[in-house]
C-alpha cells in the first residue's frame, strides 16, 4: 500500500517468460433472462390478454379477476444458485392512483423430475402495495427478490423452468388494467 491506495500486480508471465496482463472482469448481477410480452405461454383459464400499446406489445391483467402469464426460460450456466431479482416493467391503461399487488411462482423443468401435464409451482413470492406511475403510460417497475432453492422450485444453472406472474387484483386498489411489457430475471 502506498499512499493508502492498494496496489496489485496484475501481471503474469506464461512458459516463456514474457509477460501477460491479467484482468478479471464479472457482472455481479447479471441479467439471467429477459421475457418480452409475446414470450408469453397463457394458462387456459383466467389469462391476461394480449394487447397493444402504441406499437408495443403487452400483457393486459384486469382489475376484477387474479390473471396469469406463463413465461418459459432457460437458466443460463453463469447462474451460481443465489437468490434471484425479478422485475416486472409495466403501465397502466387509465390508472394514475391505487397499488397493484403481485405474485410470482416458479417450476422448475428437469430431466426425469417434471410431468408436463401438470405444474408443480413454488409457493409464492409476493409484492404487495405498489403504487402505479402518476401518469397512465408510464413504466412503472416491480422488484422481488426470490430466494433460492425451493422458493424458485429448486432451478438450478441449465434447467429449464417456468415463471408464472399473476396479478393479485382481488387485493390491490388500482383500476382498470395493469399492462405488462417485460420481465426480467437478475443474478444478485
Amino acid at each position: 500500500m502506498d499512499n493508502g491506495i492498494l496496489m496489485f500486480d496484475l501481471i503474469t508471465y506464461d512458459d516463456t517468460g514474457r509477460p501477460r496482463l491479467s484482468v478479471t472482469v464479472e457482472n455481479l448481477t447479471p441479467t439471467l433472462a429477459f421475457f418480452t410480452a409475446s414470450n408469453n405461454f397463457p394458462p387456459t383459464l383466467n389469462y391476461a390478454t394480449r394487447d397493444i400499446r402504441n406499437t408495443f406489445p403487452v400483457l393486459d391483467f384486469d382489475d376484477s379477476t387474479d390473471e396469469t402469464a406463463n413465461f418459459i426460460g432457460l437458466m443460463p450456466q453463469q447462474y451460481r444458485g443465489t437468490d434471484v431479482e425479478v422485475r416486472l416493467f409495466y403501465m397502466m391503461t387509465s390508472a394514475t392512483s391505487g397499488d397493484t399487488d403481485w405474485l410470482i411462482y416458479f417450476d422448475r423443468f428437469a430431466a426425469e423430475d417434471a410431468d408436463l401435464d401438470s405444474f408443480s409451482y413454488s409457493d409464492a413470492t409476493a409484492v404487495v402495495n405498489q403504487t402505479v406511475p402518476g401518469t397512465s403510460g408510464q413504466i412503472g417497475i416491480v422488484s422481488f427478490t426470490v430466494t433460492s432453492g425451493a422458493n424458485m422450485d429448486n432451478v438450478v444453472a441449465g434447467d429449464m423452468f417456468v415463471l408464472k406472474v399473476t396479478r393479485d387484483a382481488s387485493a390491490d386498489t388500482a383500476s382498470g388494467d395493469a399492462e405488462l411489457l417485460g420481465v426480467e430475471i437478475r443474478g444478485t
